[in-house]
């Protein structure tokens, strides 16, 4: 049995311990990746962790710490209050307003690990105050990633069409970014009718920070209960009848933990990681830290602590995963499958592998590492084949990115280190897990039945 064949079953055997045991993804991967990289690929030791991802590790640390920070100054329920403002209280918009922020971030040119970590804290912020379906509002922001990710000038379609060209295949920029961005819509406005977003439709938030039910028949406005992302919060009535004043909402008691000085702090620190990061090209992860430690040093007994609160078993199972995807792309296993792919009579059903190929291997590794591997495999079925190039790389590209709403990927993990309070953590995994396996499974076959047969 070649090394790519044992690859392809350490993955899955690791896929499925640390699905049906409470054991930590990230430490399973280092062990598949210790004993396949040593036995079966002969490499030493020093090569296997040479493959961490040291870029996404440094990311999730630096932001997660310097979202910690102005959570527990109060800055991000500032940050809450204010965009609640900006579209009138209407609830219902706050998911789309972030789908559309960081789409619009990716399609100017920001990576989109990046766009998620700007925006992904923030908007999880709202899902945790207003009792928003936290997978919901995290998904909304990677498909909004994903639906900008693909534009000309964007990271992701530069390397798609760039590829495509040196591939002789030409270039079909637009027929590229509009697949992705009406493919992730989709599946954001699937997200908001199945998480609750109809309910939504009624919620409004008062100038005293309430929800309030807008009424169906009179037109007026009643207040609603309680928040679920506040239960600490009374709608008790007194003995007299009367509704009890609850005031602004405080959830975990941090709101206006921090003076305005420090609010005022925090957020030139949003602003200049968000400006040194997306402006000048530079790592997130660096400046984030940079960020948290000038907050940091400003004040060091109030944030002593603050490190704590960095997502560490995020960080173990991300790290975990990127060093055995290491290990897959080693052993040749994506080759592999599609170059097999590739050799069989039906175009069609080659491209379809294909495209699965693409999102399982994406759902665990870099998709800007993984489609300058994969498109040029697509060569010989859009040359003998008689598939569309546009179309079929469209096909690939969408495959290979919407998946990444896993964990094990950037900007999923990001989501996840970065859950409001109200959700535990190991649910909030789960959910991200199911709905990453739903994606993974049925996302490709929908793309190329969308994408290719019309082609073919």
């Amino acid at each position: 049995m070649g090394p790519e064949w044992i690859a392809i079953i350490a993955l899955v055997a690791l896929f499925v311990v640390g699905t049906l045991l409470p054991i930590n993804m990230g430490a399973l991967a280092y062990v598949a990746a210790w004993l396949v990289g040593m036995y079966s690929l002969g490499l030493d030791e020093k090569e296997i962790l040479a493959g961490i991802s040291a870029d996404l590790v440094l990311t999730l640390i630096g932001v997660t710490y310097l979202f910690a920070i102005a959570r527990q100054n109060g800055t991000v329920d500032l940050i809450v209050r204010t965009a609640v403002s900006s579209v009138g209280g209407r609830v219902a918009l706050i998911p789309w307003v972030m789908f559309a922020v960081t789409a619009v971030i990716t399609a100017i040119g920001a990576a989109s690990p990046a766009a998620c970590a700007i925006i992904g804290p923030i908007a999880l912020g709202f899902a945790g105050r207003y009792g928003i379906s936290p997978l919901m509002m995290g998904m909304f922001v990677v498909h909004g990633a994903q639906a900008g990710g693909f534009s000309p000038i964007s990271i992701y379609g530069t390397i798609t069409n760039s590829v495509m060209e040196d591939a002789g295949l030409g270039t079909s920029e637009m027929t590229i970014f509009l697949s992705s961005l009406l493919v992730n819509t989709l599946m954001a406005a699937i997200l908001f009718v199945a998480l609750g977003g109809r309910r939504l439709l009624s919620l409004r938030m008062s100038e005293e920070g309430e929800l309030v039910t807008v009424g169906a028949g009179s037109g007026t406005t009643a207040t609603s209960s309680r928040s679920s992302a506040h239960p600490d919060r009374s709608d008790r009535r007194s003995a007299t009848g009367a509704t009890p004043t609850t005031g602004t909402p405080n959830p975990a008691g941090t709101e206006d933990a921090g003076s305005t000085k420090e609010h005022v702090l925090t957020l030139l620190a949003f602003l200049s990681v968000a400006v040194v990061a997306l402006a000048f090209d530079k790592n997130i992860g660096f400046a984030a830290i940079t960020a948290a430690v000038l907050l940091s040093m400003l004040t060091p007994k109030a944030y002593k602590d603050t490190v704590k609160q960095i997502a560490w078993p995020t960080v173990l199972l991300v790290a975990g995963v990127s060093t055995y995807a290491t290990i897959l792309t080693t052993a040749g296993s994506p080759e592999f499958v599609g170059k097999w792919a590739a050799g069989l009579g039906a175009a069609a059903i080659g491209a379809l592998i294909l495209c699965y190929v693409g999102g399982v291997v994406s759902a665990f590794a870099s998709s800007t590492a993984l489609l300058p591997v994969i498109i040029p495999i697509a060569i010989p079925l859009v040359a003998e084949g008689g598939l569309s190039a546009g179309l079929f790389v469209a096909a690939l590209a969408v495959s290979s990115t919407i998946v990444d709403v896993s964990p094990f990927s950037t900007n999923g993990a990001l989501m996840l280190a970065n859950r409001p309070d109200t959700i535990d953590e190991n649910t909030y995994y789960k959910q991200i897990l199911g709905y990453a396996a739903i994606v993974t499974l049925v996302g490709p076959l929908l793309v190329w039945a969308a994408l290719v047969l019309p082609g073919w």
